[in-house]
């Protein structure tokens, strides 16, 4: 039975990428939001603005 060599330096690198990504998905799970999310909230910001402006006065006249 002939092994493949374990190479030592590619291992840790491996599990520390690993562990980052998973840090990273676990934040991401309690923190974020989805794109969808996101993008809702863009359309109803845009939206209160457009309805803010139309309801200026002008104070000119």
């Amino acid at each position: 039975m002939t092994e493949k060599p374990i190479n030592f330096k590619r291992f840790r690198k491996d599990k520390a990428r690993a562990e980052k990504r998973a840090r990273g998905d676990e934040n991401a799970a309690r923190h974020g939001r989805t794109r969808a999310q996101k993008a809702l909230e863009r359309a109803r910001d845009e939206k209160a603005r457009r309805d803010l402006d139309g309801h200026e006065r002008n104070e000119r006249e």
